[in-house]
């Protein structure tokens, strides 16, 4: 069942897919509106998933579960990265890669692979302050505190010099 993801209780469990590139503005209609109809038909053991979903900044998708009702199970959990990587293949995206890294560049926001961030901090490029996006968050409530956050308060923190 599709929810406003605003209106989803604060200990909601979060997925977030990062994109190696910016979405269009098209691309962003097209993946909120695929991904509602997803979450419209998205069960658990024949239990609607109540879920919602938000688009940040032209280049995350998040999918938020309200597991009071109904926990995503093994099955629904699938279904879902089948869905992700539908989108992938769709719109010529990479969401599932968890070895890159997301950051602040002055205004605008910079996607490295893990190897060319190691090399950025080690060369100062990068600094204790520089905000990243820490797409290890569990929940609803720390996504909204803690996805956006400096470099030395998040797991970026251990290739820091």
């Amino acid at each position: 069942m599709l929810v406003d993801f605003k209106n989803l209780p604060d200990d909601s469990r979060i997925w977030i897919y990062q994109s190696n590139r910016k979405f269009s503005e098209e691309e962003v209609t097209t993946i909120a509106l695929k991904t509602e109809e997803f979450l419209t038909q998205w069960t658990a053991h024949g239990s609607d998933l109540e879920a919602g979903v938000e688009i940040k900044h032209q280049r995350f998708v998040v999918i938020g579960l309200n597991q009071t009702n109904a926990s995503a199970s093994g099955c629904s959990i699938d279904a879902s990265v089948h869905f992700i990587q539908t989108l992938e293949k769709e719109l010529g995206l990479d969401l599932m890669d968890k070895m890159n890294v997301t950051f602040y560049n002055g205004a605008f926001i910079a996607h490295k692979t893990l190897a060319d961030f190691k090399k950025m901090a080690k060369n100062r490029s990068v600094s204790p302050n520089t905000v990243v996006f820490n797409n290890l968050v569990n929940t609803k409530e720390e996504y909204q505190e803690h996805w956006e956050v400096p470099a030395k308060d998040s797991w970026h923190s251990r290739f820091l010099a």
